[in-house]
């Protein structure tokens, strides 16, 4: 188990109200996505645009997600925790935006919660490294599941609080609510952070300047781990795109195949608590995002070569496609904590990743979707196995935690 260095005022904050904190936060970095693409339809004939301009709405969300991403290492310089707090109210000031039912506004609105999800996600890494580090596994796949579980609820309810809310743009807004609310309990804690830095700061002598490091994409870990987050992206947003179309184009119904995506989305919430945690207890990073690969690559290549549409194979598929994208996220958010000595380059390391790994994801579902055009569904996988192969070759080459790190039994 790695231990907690101790850190100029973190020790003034509980651990468990620090966390507390991120998990609040990280209910609301998928919510706002997710609430889309089921009133994606009712969005686009109530505007009178084509299918092609509402789906660019949702990829530039996540295009906007990878700038966020980037740019989030920069903008911790004037306060982690309080940029954190500035990037859920971006979250919340797009949400409410979208309650305009405009074009413009819609994109508008999209936009500013992708940028506000891209710099949060960043953040919330730093933010773990500094206050959390003694736990970074178990922290990490918690507030993933946080995400996931914002995630199903926002896709499962859009529809619902559309009809009670009176249309797309009042069920797109409402995630206003739950943003506020986790800055309401945010702010408080990054205050009292803030106030314990400056009184430590205040009472011990400034610590050495370290060594200046080299620019985040100069260090081939960064590299890696950039290659292994757009691996499990793109087989990620992949699937979530197409499995449903997939099912539906071998003779299943709408509602069928979204009970089968729903499975693959249970499947992500156990791999994401449990697989992070194991890697941690025994520091072997290198063996369970292994296996976090051979699952999604063993689900993808079954559902590729032998969708079998009248048997129960296809929910295997999707249990281990679940198992191994669910597993595969926190497990890089994990080895990012590990193998980086300070938050500030944590939040370096991890604004490249994911600014990566969601450039990926912006592209992979339109890559695949070019490939159905092609030569259908027996093509399109491809480029899933693809992104596994690419993902076992980071993973081979970053290993296990950085030697001398201490174990636990």
């Amino acid at each position: 188990m790695v231990q907690a260095r101790p850190r100029s005022g973190a020790g003034a904050v509980r651990p468990v109200v620090v966390l507390l904190g991120v998990l609040a936060l990280a209910l609301n970095l998928r919510a706002a996505l997710t609430g889309y693409p089921p009133l994606l339809e009712t969005a686009r004939a109530d505007l009178g645009i084509g299918s092609g301009a509402a789906g660019l709405v949702q990829a530039g969300a996540v295009l906007m997600m990878s700038a966020g991403s980037f740019a989030a290492a920069a903008l911790a310089r004037a306060g982690r925790e309080r940029m954190l707090g500035v990037a859920v109210a971006a979250i919340a000031a797009g949400s409410l935006l979208r309650g305009v039912a405009a074009l413009p506004a819609l994109i508008a609105g999209s936009a500013l919660v992708g940028l506000g999800i891209g710099v949060a996600g960043v953040l919330l890494t730093g933010v773990v490294k500094e206050h959390l580090s003694d736990r970074v596994g178990a922290v990490t796949g918690a507030y993933v599941v946080s995400m996931m579980v914002g995630a199903t609820v926002a896709s499962a309810a859009a529809v619902p609080l559309a009809v009670v809310l009176g249309g797309w743009p009042g069920s797109l807004a409402i995630w206003t609510v739950p943003a506020v609310l986790a800055l309401a309990v945010w702010i408080p804690v990054a205050a009292r952070i803030a106030r314990a830095r400056t009184a430590a700061a205040a009472t011990t002598e400034a610590p050495p300047v370290p060594d200046r490091e080299p620019r985040v994409w100069q260090d081939p870990f960064a590299r890696r781990v950039a290659c292994y987050m757009a691996g499990s992206s793109t087989i990620f947003y992949g699937w979530v795109t197409w499995l449903s179309p997939l099912y539906e184009s071998l003779g299943w119904s709408p509602a069928r195949a979204g009970l089968l995506l729903a499975v693959w989305t249970v499947a992500q919430i156990p791999a994401a608590l449990l697989m992070p945690a194991a890697a941690e207890r025994r520091g072997r990073w290198r063996f369970w995002a292994s296996v976090s690969v051979l699952t999604s690559l063993a689900g993808t290549v079954g559902a590729w070569l032998l969708p079998a549409a009248g048997t129960p194979l296809p929910v295997l598929w999707a249990v281990l496609i679940g198992i191994g994208v669910g597993a595969g996220f926190p497990l890089g958010l994990t080895v990012i904590a590990w193998r980086t000595p300070t938050p500030a380059r944590s939040a370096a390391v991890s604004g490249l990743a994911l600014g990566v790994g969601y450039l990926a994801a912006a592209l992979g579902p339109v890559l695949m979707g070019v490939l159905v055009d092609v030569g259908g569904f027996g093509l399109a996988p491809v480029l899933l196995v693809v992104a596994a192969g690419l993902q076992a070759v980071a993973v081979a080459r970053i290993g296990d935690r950085a030697p001398g790190a201490r174990r636990e039994a």
